[in-house]
């Protein structure tokens, strides 16, 4: 099970603390870039990334909530991200999105696509076959700390059975109000890295991780 702690909500007045706590714990680190304009927060640009991959060699996921991800991919990629997972809503476009996924490979980069709760899962079905992670949104996107919508587990088994009907391997990540209340369901319906903000960053960190890990 991968723990990626989204830094959203990370205490950036003890940043060097908190992530030496990461670096002893943890094997992501969820990096949430918003634009202000896809999603109404505003939030990282490239030189935060940047210390983070001074300071760590923890696998760095970028998640892209902005509506010129073609853009932000190339500023992130440069910046030190190990992955890049850009919103299918961001195009509504089959093709166009298949055209990013390529590009973020082209750079030797993970490629991932995520989805709002109220896009379905059928309509990217022809991205699956393309991408390494699929970022399942379990809240609305754009502010940390909102309740977890009991609506995506089903989703994750239907995002697990078509991977393996199809053999695919794309990795299942879920993003929105994980806590180990939900993790146990969500790992069981075939999660394989949760992001979790808030959970993570109030109060022990190490300890809230290993409360995570123990629902697996």
């Amino acid at each position: 099970m991968i723990i990626s702690p989204s830094v959203l909500s990370m205490h950036y007045e003890d940043f060097r603390k908190e992530l030496n706590d990461l670096n002893e714990s943890v094997e992501w680190i969820h990096f949430d870039v918003m634009d202000g304009h896809f999603v109404p927060n505003l939030t990282f640009g490239p030189a935060i990334l940047e210390a983070f991959r001074r300071n760590t060699s923890l696998f760095l996921d970028v998640h892209l909530m902005v509506s010129d991800p073609d853009y932000f991919a190339d500023v992130f990629a440069k910046a030190g991200a190990d992955s890049i997972v850009f919103h299918y809503e961001a195009y509504n476009d089959i093709e166009k999105c298949s055209l990013l996924i390529e590009k973020i490979h082209e750079k030797g980069l993970k490629a991932g696509i995520s989805i709002k709760p109220k896009t379905t899962v059928e309509e990217i079905v022809p991205l699956l076959d393309k991408i390494d992670i699929f970022l399942l949104m379990s809240v609305e996107p754009g502010f940390g700390g909102q309740k977890f919508m009991s609506e995506a587990l089903d989703r994750v088994a239907q995002l697990k059975r078509y991977k393996e009907d199809h053999g695919l391997n794309y990795i299942i990540e879920v993003d929105g109000g994980v806590n180990d209340e939900n993790a146990h369901e969500l790992i069981s319906m075939g999660t394989d890295a949760l992001v979790a903000g808030s959970f993570v960053f109030n109060g022990d960190i190490k300890a809230n991780v290993e409360k995570l890990r123990n629902c697996g």
